[in-house]
Parts: C-alpha cells; sequence; structure tokens
C-alpha cells in the first residue's frame, strides 16, 4: 500500500547528495535512513538509489519515482489549497431541503436572491412534503419547523412563527364566533392531515396553560395552502401557521378568532450538521436567511 510520508522521505533522501547529508536534513542517524530506505526499497520490489557512505545516485526506477512522487506530492498540495480556500469561499453545492408550502412561497424567492450574490454557487433547493434526513439524502441544510429531535444536528432559530385559528369574516357571520377553545368542537374545522400525528386534534394554548381540542369538519387535505384556501372560500376554520396566513389576515380575508389562544410554537430553523469546519457556502447561507427573515414580519409576511 502506498505511504505519502514513504513518498516525502524518498523525495527528501534523493535531493540530497549523501546519506549523510540527508540524514541531517531529515533530522535522523545515517543508520536510521538505510534502513527506511531498504525497507522502502523491499515494499516497491525495486532498487531507487545506489549508495555509498559519500555519495547517492538514483537508478532509472528512482528517477521515476521521484518525477512522478513530485507531481504527486505538487498536486495533494494544491488540492488541500484548494480545500482551505473553500472554508472562506462561496462555491461549490449547496443542498437544501424544505417543506412544499414555506419553501415554495418564502424560501425559494430568497435562494434566487442569494444565487445572484453568489454565481460560483451550484443551489440545489429539494421540496417535499416532510422533511428528509439530512445524512441519508446528502444534504447540507434542512428548513424545519420547530426544534428537530436529532441532538446530531445544529439548529440555528431564523423566524418566530406562532401558529393561529382564523376564519372568514362571511363563515363567523353565519355560524358565529367560538368563545372558548372547546366551542370548536362545535364548529366546521379545516383540518390537515400531514406527517404521522393525529390531525383532528388541535394542542392550543394561551401562554399560560395547554389544552386539547377535538374538531371535525367536511373537509380535509394534506395541504396546507388548499386549507386556508377553503377558510378563505368560508367553508370553516383553520388552524395555520402565522406564515402562511398573514396575508389573508392583513388584507381582511380571515380573521384571528379565539385571541390569545393559538397553536403550539412552531418557529422556522435552519438545521445542519454538526461540523468543525461549517463550509462558507452551509455559513453565508444561513446568515443570509436569518438576515431576511429576521424582518419577515415588518415586510407584512412577504419576501421577495
Amino acid at each position: 500500500m502506498s505511504d505519502f510520508s514513504d513518498l516525502a522521505f524518498f523525495i527528501e533522501l534523493a535531493r540530497q547528495p549523501s546519506l549523510v547529508a540527508a540524514a541531517q536534513g531529515l533530522g535522523i542517524t545515517p543508520p536510521n535512513v538505510s534502513r527506511r530506505l531498504a525497507a522502502l526499497e523491499r515494499r516497491l520490489g525495486v532498487r531507487l538509489l545506489n549508495r555509498t557512505t559519500r555519495r547517492l545516485s538514483l537508478t532509472p526506477e528512482g528517477h521515476r519515482y521521484l518525477e512522478q512522487g513530485e507531481q504527486i506530492q505538487c498536486d495533494l498540495a494544491s488540492l488541500e489549497r484548494s480545500l482551505l480556500a473553500s472554508r472562506d469561499e462561496v462555491a461549490g453545492l449547496l443542498r437544501v431541503n424544505a417543506t412544499f408550502g414555506f419553501g415554495r412561497r418564502h424560501l425559494a424567492p430568497l435562494v434566487s436572491e442569494f444565487a445572484r450574490r453568489h454565481p460560483q454557487l451550484e443551489l440545489v433547493l429539494q421540496l417535499t412534503d416532510r422533511p428528509l434526513d439530512l445524512a441519508e439524502h446528502a444534504l447540507d441544510l434542512g428548513i424545519r419547523f420547530g426544534l428537530p429531535p436529532d441532538s446530531r444536528l445544529v439548529a440555528r432559530r431564523l423566524l418566530g412563527n406562532r401558529r393561529l385559528l382564523c376564519a372568514a369574516p362571511a363563515y363567523l357571520a353565519e355560524h358565529g364566533e367560538p368563545l372558548s377553545p372547546q366551542a370548536l368542537a362545535e364548529h366546521r374545522c379545516i383540518v390537515i392531515r400531514e406527517n404521522n400525528v393525529v390531525f383532528n386534534h388541535w394542542y392550543l394554548t394561551d401562554g399560560a396553560g395547554q389544552t386539547m381540542v377535538k374538531v371535525a369538519g367536511h373537509l380535509s387535505s394534506n395541504h396546507g395552502e388548499v386549507a386556508v384556501d377553503w377558510a378563505v372560500a368560508g367553508h370553516g376554520i383553520v388552524l395555520r401557521s402565522e406564515w402562511d396566513v398573514a396575508g389573508a389576515l392583513a388584507r381582511g380575508d380571515l380573521r384571528r378568532i379565539l385571541n390569545p389562544w393559538m397553536g403550539l410554537a412552531a418557529d422556522v430553523y435552519a438545521v445542519y450538521p454538526q461540523r468543525h469546519h461549517l463550509p462558507a457556502r452551509v455559513r453565508a447561507f444561513v446568515d443570509f436567511l436569518a438576515e431576511r427573515l429576521g424582518d419577515f414580519w415588518g415586510s407584512g409576511g412577504r419576501q421577495g
């Protein structure tokens, strides 16, 4: 098996006029130089140097080993320099995973802006209905709602995100407004079937305590945007993330109800594997998201 330390030893040895000079340059004794050279030649099965106590000369095999070995050493040094430079250069391949709704509406415009800033970067945005395992799918970064259960991931909070109870003014005019969380059981609620959670159990908090309400309705979907559209159309009450309903609330298409009651917090996090040296492209993208999403509510819940 090849050994880069043997290669470096031989290149240094071949540059010296004698074993004594080589020993001085390597900081070891001449007998140790002889033993190591002999071991290298035994491993390779060829003689590399003709030597006496006063003079060294390369054999044809030694010339070949030196010439190609120096090229390999130069290539390795060049590779290591490029890797060191990549720590501080926003370039290369960056693979990001996010869910469909938030990814399409809010993350994709930010990816577009970031790509324009860094033309040397190749960025892949993979949108899925549920979060992917970063290691299994060779992903650099994931956008998640809530802290990840995997302690091997680093999580950086990007955006505070409340989950609000909302309904269209037309629905409230016809059916009235619930006055307590328990009253939701008497209303038409639009439920979202996603992941493996019990879809018709809504867990609510008013900041002081929590309660669970079992809800029902005529409409359900596995897509949050569809559920919001149905709520705007007056089909019932929906429990959705603030980022998803902020526009409808601002326009008056939906009204928040049962304030201060809301769903359990689902803040937005960037998660990525723990590494001793985080690539510059990952670090820069997370910093960019934190900056741009930090003003999310100041921009009316819209990015881009």
